[in-house]
């Protein structure tokens, strides 16, 4: 159900707190009302008490005035503290949800949204969302004050109820447009303020490689152009706001004198009393109030259903069924039928494309982090209990997070092994250069290289020791020397698993039991890279781009052995 629309999400909101929303309206309409009718009491003690000079009637009508003042004191504190605990339950609800699901989702997070779309989602659209359920207090406040007013308008004059009827039409249809605008305006600000911050996460996220290679001035260069677009859709959004604001401090107050001078001119004609007179005045600077509180309303609103269109489209991020189907009782064959795949137990497979997205779109089917039909010997691996897949088939993120502590502790995980097994996964990864195992790793391995960062999440994968190893470019950020002998150790440590890689590494390309040449996401020659080489003019043009000559690629392999 909340997920339907972005006016069911905020009525979702809106039900599950219906009883302070209730109280809300209630504590906001007896607030208006009280601001309405004060300009009524006060037209009765000048006309009962002031001008025929009767102190009594003055008393009893300056005290109602008074009372009210009271009572007008104690509903705004009252409706304040009501709004502000609608507020914060429909905030912290939606961040409940959106955590709830990011938990879902799991490791299929980083698949399916930026981290910067997370963040933006979690520091400003629940916020907004939970702005516009000020409508369900001081919205209804404000059509409740209206009726009051235009009641006793009526009692005071018809042709004045007519014309302050109209003006608040006029007012309607001048700001309606613009509410369009700032609706359009903030769309397209909200889109592009989640595109900027998903580029700085990512900037800041890979800020020593980029360092490294030179380029940080490049990514500057394009985040500043792109901070630029949002600033101005900023103005856009801001610009459209201001004329709201204007318009609705302006045209009130306009309003304000023009109906003042009707009443003063039937007052001359002795038509309205002077204390109807004050009245008029009374209900119409009144207005201005609720009118503020619809404007207001009406923008929050606005801003509120772009934003809850953006969680809802992070909420519809579809999530992994569990399954409760049985695994294959012993290694078994991984096939993906939409581009062909098949890694078979004990064998090293090598995926060579032209386009990482492929290779990693094949490689999340086969660990089930998205819809598929990829298949497990007999079984399709989405029907499987998802625990068991877990258990034994293994996906290397290259970005997988790595926590803070010693390296033992980052590398180890919850496997419980000793220093020697954690200490032949990371000779086995090539990353003894990161120093002892008590070395302190901090979150995400900041205080590592991209390289070493690559080589501690492939020395926790192997220590993990899975029956099935899926890994793309796991050695995309190391130097030739290095690649060389993580191509040897992993051939060895993996002897007798099965293991899928995606790289156009000639190394780990000639070191492979079958090297699969990928088109367009299916697989269209198998063999080995020595083979492919020499029959497929295809993948030999691949290979020779990604590393200057083949004649290089296979000296260097052939010095690593």
């Amino acid at each position: 159900m909340r997920t339907r629309g972005p006016g069911r999400y905020l009525g979702w909101l809106a039900w599950r707190q219906k009883r302070r929303i209730a109280l809300g309206g209630l504590w906001s309409s007896l607030w208006m009302i009280s601001l309405a009718v004060t300009p009524y009491l006060i037209s009765q003690a000048i006309d009962r008490g002031l001008r025929p000079r009767q102190v009594g009637p003055l008393v009893v009508w300056a005290g109602a005035v008074f009372v009210v003042g009271v009572a007008n004191a104690v509903l705004g504190i009252l409706r304040h503290r009501t709004m502000t605990k609608i507020r914060l339950d429909g905030a912290l609800r939606t961040a409940d949800a959106v955590m709830a699901h990011a938990v879902e989702l799991g490791a299929a997070l980083p698949r399916r949204i930026t981290a910067g779309e997370v963040v933006t989602i979690g520091i400003g659209d629940v916020w907004l969302v939970a702005r516009a359920l000020t409508v369900t207090g001081p919205g209804v406040g404000a059509i409740v004050a209206y009726a009051v007013v235009m009641t006793l308008l009526v009692q005071v004059s018809g042709m004045i109820a007519l014309v302050v009827a109209g003006g608040v039409a006029v007012l309607g249809v001048v700001l309606g447009p613009l509410l369009n605008r700032l609706n359009t305006a903030g769309g397209e600000y909200r889109e592009r303020q989640g595109r900027l911050a998903a580029r700085l996460v990512d900037v800041l996220g890979g800020l020593r490689i980029l360092n490294g290679l030179g380029g940080k001035e490049v990514h500057l260069r394009r985040y500043a152009a792109e901070s630029d677009a949002v600033r101005a859709g900023g103005y856009r959004m801001g610009g459209a706001l201001s004329w709201i604001n204007a318009l609705g401090d302006g045209l009130p107050m306009v309003f304000l004198g023009g109906v003042t001078w009707l009443a003063a001119r039937l007052t001359v004609r002795g038509d309205l009393t002077v204390g109807e007179l004050v009245a008029v005045y009374g209900y119409v600077a009144i207005l201005i109030v609720p009118t503020w509180m619809l404007i207001f309303s009406a923008g929050d609103v606005s801003r509120g259903v772009i934003a809850a269109r953006r969680i809802i489209a992070f909420l519809r991020l579809p999530v992994e069924e569990p399954g409760d189907g049985v695994a294959p009782g012993g290694p078994a064959v991984l096939r993906d039928p939409v581009s062909g795949v098949v890694a078979e137990p004990g064998r090293l497979t090598v995926l060579a494309s032209a386009r990482p997205e492929d290779t990693a779109a094949i490689i999340d089917r086969l660990g089930r982090y998205c819809e598929t039909a990829a298949t497990w010997g007999p079984h399709r691996i989405a029907e499987v209990a998802k625990p068991l897949v877990r258990e034994r088939i293994l996906v290397a993120d290259h970005e997988a997070d790595l926590f803070a502590g010693p390296l033992r502790d980052v590398v180890a995980g919850d496997t419980r092994a000793g220093d020697d097994a954690v200490q032949r996964a990371i000779t086995a990864a090539a990353a003894t250069d990161v120093a002892g195992l008590d070395h302190h790793i901090e979150r995400d391995g900041r205080n590592l290289s991209g390289g070493q960062r690559q080589r501690v999440r492939l020395a926790r994968a192997l220590l993990a020791d899975p029956e099935m190893l899926l890994a793309a470019e796991p050695t995309s950020a190391v130097d030739a020397h290095t690649e060389a002998a993580i191509a040897e150790r992993l051939t060895a440590a993996r002897a007798g698993r099965g293991t899928l890689l995606a790289t156009t590494s000639p190394v780990l390309l000639d070191r492979a039991d079958v090297v699969l040449y990928l088109v367009d996401g299916r697989v269209v020659a198998s063999g080995t890279h020595r083979g492919l080489l020499e029959r497929e003019p295809g993948y030999r043009d691949l290979v020779s781009r990604t590393f200057s000559t083949d004649d290089e690629a296979l000296i260097a392999a052939d010095e690593a052995r």
